[in-house]
């Protein structure tokens, strides 16, 4: 039986909790309060009223020091998603000042990535890591490593080092935790909440039960599965066909689940992309994005949606702009200025 808030228990026969994962500020309650994250759709659709909003008021505002506050975003957490954004953010900023906001030229707006470790992107290799934080200083984004945020509010971060930047806009991607399904069950897991499933992925003492994806893993040797994309969907498939082949009788014993890790990547601009395969084979550049642009097209579902995103791409690229002006009606995101 599953028992969920205000509804009867409900039967099942079989059951996969793959309930993702959710922003980890690690008990820093103010900072969650004021700090975008990227987990969503809406999430993304708040950030980029955010950055337009900080935009409009930058252009007609008179005052220095708020221009200066509205004009600074900061990024927290220099692993792929924080590399993507800050290179994301810089090259919108190229686009739109000077020519939509007639006020504001790129030197006055500062992008400013924090991250607690000595380099970005730990999963990755060194050289690829100090790739990555090559091209985006030279696309103006001001790296800073060995850093850990102390406090936030909705007009300035202090680092750990008591550095304060004055900034109306951060943007959180330093970490997630499983979202928990289960509260306090009595099942195994991990450290970090996951829940520990076995070499089925079935949730111990629970018949029928699998758990997939961010909120669980199963133990490979001393660890656990990456919580990236790629384990899920692996998972995912595998319970699919374990369930279909269970409903219809199959005799045949299942093997236990192996993750086929194809690879890391992440994308750094225009241009720019960092991949890492199997074997120690690694590109960066051109060919590096060229690398993470096929794979996420190959990932889409549909063929209609892999041309139509990759002729929407193409044409972004052509023109080297970005149709981002409006701002979306959204639901309440962090408080801010």
């Amino acid at each position: 039986m599953v028992r969920l808030d205000g509804v009867p228990p409900l039967a099942y026969d079989y059951l996969v909790l793959a309930t993702g994962s959710t922003d980890n500020y690690f008990g820093n309650q103010e900072l969650a309060r004021v700090s975008f994250g990227l987990k969503s759709l809406e999430d993304a659709t708040r950030l980029r009223n955010q950055v337009l909003t900080c935009l409009e008021r930058a252009d007609a505002e008179p005052d220095p020091e708020a221009r200066r506050a509205l004009l600074t975003f900061v990024i927290v957490g220099g692993g792929p998603t924080g590399v993507e954004s800050s290179g994301a953010l810089s090259e919108l900023m190229a686009i739109v000042a000077g020519k939509d906001y007639h006020e504001i030229s790129r030197a006055e707006i500062r992008i400013v990535l924090v991250e607690g470790a000595d380099r970005l992107l730990n999963a990755f290799s060194f050289r690829l890591g100090r790739y990555a934080q090559r091209v985006l200083t030279r696309r103006k984004v001001e790296v800073l490593t060995g850093a850990l945020v102390k406090s936030a509010n909705g007009h300035s971060v202090t680092l750990s080092d008591g550095t304060a930047i004055a900034s109306a806009t951060i943007i959180w991607s330093a970490g997630v935790r499983p979202n928990d399904p289960i509260g306090e069950s009595p099942v195994p897991r991990f450290r970090n909440a996951r829940i520990q499933v076995d070499e089925w992925l079935r949730i111990p003492g629970s018949p029928g039960a699998f758990a997939i994806g961010d909120a669980a893993s199963p133990r490979v040797g001393d660890r656990e599965l990456p919580m990236l994309s790629p384990p899920a969907m692996q998972a995912g498939r595998y319970v699919a066909r374990t369930i279909v082949d269970e409903v219809r009788g199959s005799q045949t014993e299942r093997q236990p689940f192996h993750y086929l890790d194809k690879g890391t990547m992440a994308t750094v601009g225009r241009n720019a992309g960092v991949t890492h395969l199997p074997g120690g084979l690694e590109f960066t550049g051109f060919l590096g994005w060229l690398t993470w642009l096929f794979v996420h097209i190959y990932y889409l579902i549909g063929f209609r949606n892999r041309i139509s995103a990759l002729a929407a791409w193409a044409w972004d690229y052509l023109r080297h702009d970005r149709p981002i002006r409006i701002i979306l009606a959204a639901a309440p995101g962090p408080k801010r200025i």
